[in-house]
């Protein structure tokens, strides 16, 4: 199973590195990871896309919460969530119709072309990573000449991400407790 982490984390030197290490030294491997500032210029936000069963998703958790420098860290997947990848893909694409058939498919896929050259059109796609892979098949018969993509970024819905774990919590701290009725039988 595929799950989305959100960790918020220190801004300082050596973060990215020390997170990075200790999974892999623990054998959990990192299918997408993105690193970003967020509102408060002393966090970053990591996005890690983890494989595994609810075991390995609680194990990396519990691994990531040890780490000093990490404030926060969410199962994004677990909620409603957006997720988005961005990729740069430069494709051969001379002029003529190989070239109108490129621009054609760039705006079914909602993309934008950012560069053009003699024989080559860069195109910036973003959205899930279903529609970034079928761009990609896409792309393939005209001539893939560089591909670069971005690790997956994912927000939940509604509120902040602060609001979202407080009201986790209060869920599980209400779960824990008998209710009133059960305490009455």
């Amino acid at each position: 199973m595929r799950h989305v982490l959100s960790a918020i984390v220190q801004n300082v030197p050596g973060v990215l590195a020390h997170i990075s290490g200790m999974l892999a030294s623990r054998g959990y491997n990192i299918d997408s990871l993105a690193v970003g500032e967020t509102e408060d210029p002393n966090l970053s936000r990591m996005t890690f896309v983890v494989v595994g069963d609810d075991r390995v998703l609680e194990q990396v958790r519990k691994q990531l919460e040890k780490i000093v420098t990490v404030v926060r860290v969410v199962d994004v997947s677990s909620q409603d969530y957006v997720e988005r990848d961005l990729m740069l893909i430069k494709v051969a694409a001379g002029s003529g119709p190989l070239r109108t058939e490129v621009r054609e498919l760039v705006d079914i896929f909602r993309g934008r072309i950012v560069d053009v050259s003699a024989n080559n059109l860069m195109i910036e796609i973003s959205g899930r990573e279903s529609k970034i892979e079928a761009f990609i098949e896409r792309m393939r018969p005209y001539g893939i000449v560089e591909l670069v993509r971005t690790g997956r970024i994912a927000m939940v819905r509604g509120g902040s991400i602060h609001e979202s774990c407080d009201e986790s919590d209060a869920t599980e701290a209400q779960s824990d407790t008998p209710s009133q009725t059960a305490s009455q039988a």
